[in-house]
């Protein structure tokens, strides 16, 4: 009887076990996203493995600008530039439509991974975000640039920092549509709405760049978010600060 009742029980365990394992697969087939073999697709919401897919590609120029066009992403791709440790070679230049974020400078050309994890931000990020704080969405985003030939921190030795590349933007302020602006400088600091505002879509870009630092990292982030899509090769770790 005990050995029955053993019986019993692993199938029951087995039963339960199989029941969960089609509740989930039911679940992933409406969520691709969530899949890391299924290719990326810009148009749908950010999954599991977005941020992982956005940053490999920055071994996929081709197929980066691809998902732009397919995602009606108006940009012009500019050709290399640069030389040695600074060069670019797959450089965007964003353009805005009546429905997109205006980015300011208009003249900045990130490269096409961060172009790519820049519209996810403003469409499932940014935008949400700003509708559910202020009741209105973003018309600009502020910046300090993307491509800059230089070492981390600007020092004289040492690593070149993803600016080098084009592969890093430096976000500075939002500006609502009524011409209301919330900077990082500003507004960062404190328990308003502004300051939940600015941690929340920085919390959300952790999920598409492979690097994210803020005021929280260090002092020459307080005016700035650094957003960066590194090349780390295999070992993929990703940084949030």
């Amino acid at each position: 009887m005990r050995r029955l009742h053993l019986i019993v029980r692993r199938i029951l365990i087995l039963a339960v076990i199989l029941f969960l394992l089609l509740l989930a697969f039911g679940w992933l087939r409406q969520r691709p996203q969530d899949l890391p073999w299924t290719p990326l697709d810009l148009s749908q919401p950010v999954g599991l493995f977005t941020g992982r897919k956005l940053a490999a590609l920055t071994q996929q120029p081709a197929s980066c600008k691809a998902l732009l066009d397919s995602a009606g992403v108006d940009h012009v791709a500019l050709h290399p530039g640069g030389s040695g440790q600074c060069r670019y070679s797959d450089a965007v230049r964003l353009r805005s439509d009546r429905d997109a974020i205006a980015l300011s400078p208009a003249s900045v050309a990130p490269s096409c991974p961060v172009a790519a994890a820049l519209k996810l931000w403003e469409w499932h990020v940014v935008q949400p975000a700003a509708q559910r704080f202020y009741g209105q969405p973003v018309r600009g985003i502020r910046h300090f640039g993307s491509y800059s030939c230089r070492r981390l921190y600007g020092r004289s030795q040492g690593d070149f920092s993803e600016h080098a590349t084009a592969d890093a933007i430096d976000i500075a302020a939002f500006v609502l549509r009524d011409g209301r602006r919330i900077s990082i400088v500003s507004d960062w600091k404190g328990q308003g709405k502004d300051a939940a505002f600015l941690r929340e879509v920085r919390d959300g870009a952790c999920d598409l760049f492979s690097t994210v630092l803020s005021p929280d990292y260090n002092a020459a982030h307080r005016d700035h978010f650094h957003l960066d899509q590194a090349e780390r090769g295999a070992t993929g770790w990703r940084a949030c600060r």
